[in-house]
């Protein structure tokens, strides 16, 4: 969710109401000029209210919740050298703006540099687009028009009366001059931006040794060269290179299923002994927070990354968590024989250690097994330069055959997909797309109900009994007119992109950043198609057949599509602002205080029984870019789509506070409170890119629509060569610009780099600790969750994992941590 500030709270008060006609049936009895701006002013004040008590709750808890607040900073090395944030009140916040790019870089990663970069591009435009909507656009719609763009203060003529059709063809000569402008504005500013980014990626990357970059994905393998030696044979015949080591991928789904099984034996088994042994916990002082509570309670500082884990599992002296009497020792039916209908009872401790003891022994037998091979290898070259020419390349002169792709990092990859045929996986990848399909028609039905609820007239016929109580109370009618659609959309922003992150994990791709690639692409399309495009088509559809009526009428060819956007854009304006203001000043304030985990930690906190999950409760959250993108593309949007509107100053004056906000509150998320892996490095920006084209190109056919609906079909003949000149931009950019968005360019991988892989800090290990920022470094994730160790060489983690004791309360075993890494992990 996201949020937007405030302004202009005084021109509000001026009011003026139009008397309803009495006798005439088809005229709506809501005749109060007022009513938009009273839905404003309800809406600033509502949102000022939820903002404002969560930035207030978070400046109070936040020193005194750190391990929620500033968990990341606490546990990860990565952000360990950022300045430790004062405890005042407001201290935090210059400390925080004093933060420069290149720590956000060196801390978090290239994904959160390009999401940070987007906010500032964004900032940028709109301070450019504010004072002209302020002191140009503004003075001349009000001289021509007498609309000054506050909803409400207007006044409700129909786009197609005669007066607005006989407009000054000076007046609507300003659409033609700014739609030029502020295209050409936001071109410049993108690939300024864009050229930053890249110069960024390329210095921060060729300038590297990791394994990772060293090292390709080959798909498409014939079964002839399904081994390490004739894929060895092949890449070294092209001559572009040495190569390092090779890992062809095998079908492993059996070895996996038993460590996944394996580990959910462990956790009955740490339940069944915490149940025995008990694990007392010390008194909550009732002047603490639960966290801090806990923090003390463990007497270990999360600073610590050498043994914070086992001191906050197992204290000094041993057994000071466990209760001073045992309990008796548990027990567990076995239910057999026909039906399952007899059981007999066993002591539960002993039946789950000789369940490990004896899958234990079917892990290590399994190990030692030959798997078939599959189409898919990684391969590791001694340089970067020679791993990108192959990349670059095309391999092979049949298609579908030996494809060379980036490699994702070691840890991040999926290997239970890698054993799935490429046939299968673009099977499944056909079959989410076409359920995506029905999927979009599913949430366009059910965004009628929030359509109908902007035409008071629909509330008339369908409701009159509460369309008499709306009207006997107008802050009631301005809270569901302008609350309930807003809030309703909101919500679907979050629930919906849930679905979607399931169904990407569906498809079976390689790689976690090839999912969260995949999940802002999904996201995207249902909050820019669903969410904007078809919810102003229907802005005015009561009905289930109004709403496939106005559907058929808007897609029968392009004129109908501009002429029906243009018509209820305007409609909708305020609507569009109630949605700015309550996303950016009152919704994103509630992601900083990350309202989410302080609510769902009393749940898991009952859930908690043994060590182990207790230890979980402060892991940090995770930080989702497929779902903190798209909706900020989508704002960017509608600001854009809206520039040269009557609303345009409030548009881009709430726009503007959205991403002031909203940058701020993100890079404190991503330097402090968040986890977050870099997957992709940075390859979200062309995509943000391609979909700002997109907002651009809707801008545009507006544009052309009001003129059009004006009678002014020369001056909108006038922008057809800027949208065409457009589209041509957009295929520009992607053959020219978005190259070097995915690849290292030659010319920037330093000498360091490129001659040899040797000074890569982890080559010679397959696990080791985090050091600094490492991709090579990410935590190994089995049956979906997140290991302290990490994986620095392209092995499946299942072959070589250790098979450690359970976490057992007061005695000293063997244990993950989430930053000790003992010496026998090496190979």
């Amino acid at each position: 969710m996201s949020l937007t500030s405030s302004a202009a709270a005084e021109i509000l008060t001026a009011a003026a109401v139009v008397i309803e006609k009495p006798g005439d049936p088809h005229e709506p009895r809501w005749g109060d000029q007022t009513r938009g701006q009273r839905d404003l002013y309800t809406q600033l004040v509502l949102s000022l209210a939820l903002g404002l008590t969560a930035f207030f709750a978070f400046c109070i808890l936040r020193p005194k919740w750190t391990e929620l607040y500033a968990a990341r900073r606490r546990q990860r090395c990565a952000a360990s050298h950022l300045p430790e944030l004062p405890d005042s009140l407001f201290g935090w916040i210059p400390a925080l703006y004093k933060i420069t790019d290149e720590d956000v870089l060196h801390s978090a990663g290239l994904d959160a540099y390009v999401l940070l970069s987007f906010f500032k591009f964004s900032i940028r435009l709109l301070l450019a687009l504010l004072p002209i909507a302020v002191l140009i656009l503004l003075p001349v719609h009000y001289k021509f028009t007498g609309k000054n763009g506050i909803p409400g203060w207007d006044g409700s003529e129909p786009l197609d009366d005669k007066d607005q059709l006989m407009l000054d063809p000076s007046y609507l000569s300003m659409y033609v001059i700014f739609g030029y402008i502020f295209s050409g504005l936001t071109i410049y500013l993108l690939l300024r931006e864009t050229d930053n980014v890249i110069s960024t990626r390329q210095k921060y990357l060729g300038n590297q040794a990791s394994t990772t970059d060293r090292t390709i994905r080959l798909s498409g393998i014939p079964p002839e060269m399904r081994s390490e030696e004739s894929i060895r044979d092949f890449m070294q015949g092209l001559h572009v290179g040495k190569v390092q080591s090779v890992t062809i991928c095998r079908d492993w789904g059996a070895l996996e299923h038993l460590v996944e099984k394996r580990m959910k034996i462990i956790r009955h088994l740490e339940r069944a002994w915490t149940k025995h042994v008990g694990y007392k916990r010390v008194k909550l002082d009732e002047s603490q927070l639960p966290l801090v509570q806990h923090r003390r309670r463990r007497g270990a500082s999360l600073l610590s990354e050498d043994d914070s884990e086992r001191m906050q599992l197992l204290s000094d002296n041993g057994r000071s968590h466990t209760t001073d009497d045992a309990n008796a020792r548990p027990t567990i039916r076995l239910w057999y024989g026909p039906l399952k209908l007899r059981y007999r009872t066993v002591d539960e401790i002993d039946y789950y250690e000789e369940k490990l003891r004896r899958i234990d022994e079917v892990i290590k037998h399994a190990r030692k097994l030959t798997y078939p091979p599959t189409e898919l290898a990684f391969v590791t070259m001694e340089s970067i330069a020679a791993a990108q020419m192959v990349i670059q390349a095309i391999l092979d002169p049949h298609p579908m055959l030996l494809l060379a792709r980036l490699a994702p990092a070691p840890a991040d990859v999926v290997w239970k997909n890698t054993s799935v045929p490429r046939s299968k996986r673009m099977m499944r990848s056909w079959s989410v797309t076409i359920l995506i399909g029905f999927l979009t028609i599913f949430w366009s039905v059910l965004l009628v109900p929030f359509a109908s609820l902007l035409e008071l007239k629909t509330i008339e016929k369908v409701f009159p009994q509460f369309a008499d109580l709306l009207a006997r109370h107008p802050v009631l009618m301005s809270l569901v007119q302008t609350g309930l659609p807003t809030l309703g959309l909101s919500l679907m922003t979050v629930i919906v992109p849930y679905l979607y992150n399931w169904l990407s994990h569906m498809q079976g791709m390689t790689s976690r950043g090839d999912i969260e690639l995949s999940l802002i692409s999904k996201n995207f399309f249902f909050s820019f198609f669903n969410l904007f495009l078809l919810f102003t088509v229907f802005g005015t559809a009561s009905t289930f057949y109004g709403v496939w009526e106005n559907l058929r009428d808007a897609f029968k060819d392009t004129t109908t599509i501009a002429y029906t956007l243009a018509g209820s854009l305007e409609q909708l304006t305020p609507f569009y602002v109630n949605l700015l203001v309550l996303q950016g000043v009152g919704i994103f304030p509630f992601r900083l205080l990350e309202f989410g985990s302080v609510i769902s930690y009393p749940f898991h906190l009952f859930r908690a029984k043994t060590p182990r999950e207790y230890a979980e409760l402060s892991t940090p959250p995770e930080f989702s870019y497929g779902y903190s993108i798209p909706q900020t593309i989508l704002i960017f949007n509608i600001c854009l789509v809206y520039s040269v509107f009557p609303s345009s100053w409030l548009i881009c004056l709430f726009g503007l506070v959205y991403f002031t906000i909203g940058q701020f509150i993100y890079k404190y998320q991503l330097l402090y409170a968040m986890d977050h892996q870099q997957h992709s490095t940075g390859r979200a920006w062309p995509m943000i890119c391609h979909r700002v084209l997109v907002g651009l190109m809707l801008f545009q056919l507006a544009m052309i629509g009001i003129l059009a609906l004006r009678k002014a079909i020369a001056r909108s003949l006038l922008l057809v060569p800027l949208l065409a000149a457009t589209v041509w931009f957009s295929y520009f950019f992607a053959n020219s610009y978005e190259p070097l968005t995915k690849f290292i360019a030659l010319k920037s991988i330093g000498p360091e780099s490129s001659s040899s892989g040797e000074i890569s800090p982890s080559s010679s290990a397959t696990f080791s600790p985090p050091s600094g920022l490492d991709r090579d470094s990410l935590p190994i994730r089995i049956g979906g969750q997140a290991l302290g160790l990490r994986l620095n060489k392209y092995v499946n983690p299942s072959l070589i994992l250790p098979l450690h004791d359970a976490w057992l309360p007061g005695r000293g075993a063997i244990h993950f941590s989430h930053h000790e890494t003992p010496s026998d992990f090496a190979v």
